[in-house]
Formats: structure tokens, sequence, C-alpha cells
């Protein structure tokens, strides 16, 4: 009889390599594929943010209709940092829990020229909230501005677009507005092998092909000590190009390539609503709250189970 594997213990490490603004860049090890990619979902649909949700239009003569211009609205990103005060509708209890933030459009083309209608021409209905503002609104005017505005819709003369929107916390899952992240992946770190021996076989001008084959560059040529060496591991995609060379030479065992089953390199770039940081430590949480959640509800099962057992004997 086959003894049944031991559980294993997890010690996650986390090596961060680059943080700004809008993007993070991090090294996750000491865990399997699960976790993270565990991780890169609770990132893309359930770490909240602020999207407009509901649209009143009071007049529209531009080419767009309602539903093309409320959609466009929907899709700016809002600056969410203060998501966390806020509660969705299914979440407020109280009559004083925020849970909207109201903004005004109301634009006219009286010239000749085309108006460009922008995310710009939002303006908050309610002063309690100032920090809530299309990503890139406090920069308006600005000549060095880091976030562009959004355009909604083009105007020519005597067309106008007068509206109200209703700005409200959400998550990913319900809707792709609230997604946090404009993309979060992570990448297996590539294992490489060289067999130096079955290396020392080839002549020189094999050596330099056989680097060269690499579109990446992974390895190099060198000159002095005349051995193939590994630039750095990362820069490897797995498109197959070396051991289609090496089997085209005839040492189908020249290098050996793996991807690491324990270690990922996390990126993650933000669209402004939160900083990548946020977003991360937003979805351990939601992370650490599922893991707690189901493990109460064992205990309940087991609680259950054992009353049940007991009154059977």
């Amino acid at each position: 009889m086959v003894a049944p594997k031991a559980p294993q213990f997890y010690s996650p490490q986390v090596k961060l390599r680059s943080l700004t603004e809008d993007y993070c860049e991090f090294v996750l090890s000491n865990v399997n594929a699960s976790i993270a990619n565990a991780l890169r979902r609770v990132i893309l649909a359930e770490v909240p943010t602020i999207a407009i949700e509901l649209v009143e239009i009071e007049s529209n003569t531009t080419v767009l209709n309602d539903e093309y211009i409320a959609h466009r609205l929907g899709l700016v990103p809002f600056v969410s940092s203060r998501v966390h005060d806020m509660k969705t509708i299914y979440e407020a209890t109280e009559d004083d829990d925020w849970t909207d933030v109201e903004f005004t459009l109301d634009v006219r083309c009286t010239g000749d020229e085309t108006m460009n209608v922008t995310s710009d021409d939002l303006l908050p209905a309610d002063t309690r909230f100032p920090d809530v503002m299309p990503v890139g609104y406090d920069e308006r005017g600005s000549l060095t501005r880091k976030h562009k505005s959004v355009l909604l819709v083009k105007l020519r003369k005597n067309q106008e677009l007068k509206l109200r929107a209703v700005a409200r916390k959400g998550i990913g899952k319900d809707h792709a507005k609230w997604i946090p992240a404009a993309t979060v992946s992570y990448q297996f770190l590539p294992e490489i092998t060289i067999n130096h021996d079955l290396m020392d076989t080839l002549t020189d001008e094999q050596k330099q092909a056989f680097c060269a084959a690499d579109p990446r560059k992974t390895f190099r040529f060198n000159q002095i000590s005349k051995a193939v060496e590994i630039v750095d591991p990362e820069l490897y995609m797995y498109d197959g190009e070396v051991l289609a060379k090496a089997a085209e030479m005839g040492k189908p065992g020249l290098i050996d390539i793996c991807q690491r089953q324990d270690t990922f390199i996390f990126r993650v770039e933000g669209t402004g609503a939160l900083t990548p940081d946020d977003m991360v430590l937003t979805a351990l949480d939601v992370l650490s709250g599922k893991l707690q959640t189901f493990g109460a509800e064992l205990d309940r099962e087991g609680a259950e189970l054992a009353d049940l057992t007991h009154g059977m004997l």
C-alpha cells in the first residue's frame, strides 16, 4: 500500500524589482502555480475600484447614441485611492454610507472648429469628495501631463451633450470597467543547464551559431574562455530555437531548459486608478479573507460531523 503524500507547506518570499506609479515588478518564490494564478486572478477580478455606473442623458445631439456615450463613460478610469472608504449599494446598511459620487457634463460647440469632449469636462457635483476624479483630471493644463484625458466624443457647431453620471464602487468580476490593472502577468523563471562536456565537442563557429540561434540573445560566446555562457535566463522566451539548433547539429542534449515550478516573475501595470502596490496588497487581503472563511467553514463542518458521529454511537 502506497502511503499518502505528506502535505506540502510553503513559505512564500517576495523580492521587489521595480515600483513606479503605474508599474510594479517582483519575484514571487516558494509557491506553486496555483497560488501565483490565484493572486493574478484576484488582482483582476476582486480588487475594487470606482467607475461610472449610472448615466442620465438630458441632451445629446452628437453623432453617438446615448448607450455608446454611457459605455465610454463607464470605461474612464477614476482615481480610486478612497475606494476602501466606500460601500457598494449591496453593502450599504446606513443612510450615511458613502455609495455614490456624482458628476455633471454640459458642453456645447459654438464655433466652426471641431470640439473634443473629454474626461476633463466631467465636473464633480459634490465637493465632499474632491479626490475622486478621472485619472489625470488634476493635471489639466499642465505641459508635463503624465495621464492624457479620455476622448468621449467630438462635437461640431451647434451640437451639445448634457448629462449626469454617478460613479460607484465595484469589482472586475461584475464588469470590466472596475478592473484596476491594464495587465497582470507572471512568467515562469527558466532554469537552463548547459552540458559543457558536449559543448566542448563543438567548434568555435558552431558555438557562435548556437548562440546566434536564440533571438533574445540569452547565450553568448566568450572569446577568451571559448565557452558558451548564459547572459540572463529570463531573456529566454521558450521559443525552442536553440533546442532546434542543437538537434540540427546532432547534439540534442546540448542544453536542458525547464520551467521552475516555484518561482514566478510578476508584472503589474496599472491604469492610474490604483497604484500597483495597492492592487497587490489589497489582493492579498482578499485572498487571506477567503482562506479564513474557508477555514472557518471547515471547522464548522467538522464540528457538525463530530456531533453527528457522537449521536450515532
